[in-house]
């Protein structure tokens, strides 16, 4: 690992530990967990490494290999806004975590990401890596719910993005060779083992070479368009609503916006077919991986892709273009934007046998429609892995 020997060369010792965090995909559950949603999804053999040693006078110190600044704050004493910088996701984790425990130590530490930023809950993975090294140079140990709640306050409350417990949950839950099925609503979750007769399937992951913030897109608007559906379908069907925030599309019934809907504004309305169909996509997928049928849970996978570009109106013209070459290329199970769709990648559920094939033939169409994404754009091909290892 680089950030073990950049380590060694900035502090002139070798650190005391090396904490990891995997990304993660979802292939089912777009834009769902937000409004309490059901979701699928894998970690992957790639994530976030933070090389660390402790530092007794409380510091944090960090730097990173994908930005130039070093970031540095006290866990007793860390801003209470954000300072609008890659390292505010962490100073929101430090500060979540040192409402609920007691922090004294600090940490040097160098991070270190091993795929390109964007799509793959990068924010939730490297929040998840620096909490494990803070809690082990503190003498903590979170359980998995902690951990995931902790590192999701860091988001929702510190940075401002409106994201739900999807990423965290993957990153933390997931095994190897086994399909994370998760009700966002009650935290219940099942690890659905690859059935012996699933034909074999390896994970791609296809980089647009465009990278944007999540907080400064159109993703916290959609969130809230989803919640003005369901605000006003309580109210047409006389459900007694409350607090604005605290209104979902789940406390709606299906039948209650088939009745509704055509009194909701267009957007809203759009809004809540995707989330409504998606919340049945997922239900049949998990069934579709139970008994070992890779290709309707990839034609599923494909079928949530569409729905996000048209009912959830996400995807940057790169992004619906890879899409576009996926659904044409052989070997391709299924696929979709991996992440909020205005950024980043996408990915796919392919066939090994066709993993050559498939890299060659979307990378030149994709180059052909993006010439100048020549260099940016990259291709990776991933195994799903287990989830964070929480001491």
């Amino acid at each position: 690992m680089i950030c073990a020997d950049i380590f060694e060369k900035t502090y002139k010792k070798p650190p005391e530990g090396v904490a990891f965090c995997p990304y993660r995909i979802c292939p089912l559950g777009a834009h769902s967990d937000h409004q309490y949603g059901k979701i699928t999804g894998l970690a992957i053999d790639k994530g976030i490494h933070i090389a660390y040693a402790p530092k007794q006078n409380g510091v944090v110190e960090l730097s990173s290999l994908q930005f130039d600044k070093r970031a540095q704050w006290h866990v007793s004493s860390v801003p209470e806004e954000k300072q609008n910088d890659w390292a505010d996701y962490l100073r929101g984790a430090t500060l979540m975590l040192a409402q609920k425990h007691p922090l004294k130590v600090g940490l040097s530490g160098v991070i270190e990401g091993s795929l390109p930023i964007g799509g793959l809950s990068s924010s939730a993975a490297v929040i998840i890596s620096f909490l494990s090294a803070l809690c082990r140079v503190n003498g903590l140990s979170l359980s998995g719910q902690e951990m995931i709640m902790t590192a999701l306050a860091a988001e929702n409350k510190y940075v401002g993005v409106s994201c739900g417990k999807l990423d965290q949950s993957c990153e933390v839950y997931s095994r190897k060779d086994h399909l994370l099925y998760l009700d966002t609503k009650d935290d219940s979750y099942e690890l659905i083992p690859t059935h012996p007769a699933m034909k074999p399937y390896k994970i791609a992951i296809f980089f647009s070479g465009i990278e944007r913030t999540l907080a400064g897109s159109k993703f916290n608007m959609r969130v809230d368009e989803c919640r003005s559906a369901a605000y006003a379908l309580k109210a047409f069907a006389g459900i007694e609503y409350g607090k604005f925030a605290e209104t979902f599309l789940r406390d709606v019934p299906e039948k209650v916006f088939d009745e509704h809907k055509h009194r909701l504004p267009d957007n809203w309305r759009k809004r809540a077919e995707h989330w409504y169909s998606e919340f049945n996509r997922v239900e049949q997928g998990a069934e579709a991986w139970r008994r070992g049928d890779i290709e309707t849970f990839g034609r599923l996978s494909f079928e949530s892709g569409l729905s996000s570009i048209e009912k959830y109106e996400t995807g940057s013209p790169e992004l619906k273009t890879l899409y576009e070459i996926m659904r044409k290329t052989d070997g391709i199970y299924g696929g979709r934007f991996s992440g909020a769709g205005f950024k980043g990648c996408c990915m796919a559920l392919i066939d090994p046998a066709f993993e050559e094939s498939i890299r060659e033939r979307v990378t030149r169409e994709y180059l052909k429609v993006f010439p100048a994404l020549t260099g940016k754009y990259s291709v990776h091909i991933c195994e799903s892995a287990d989830g964070v290892h929480l001491s």
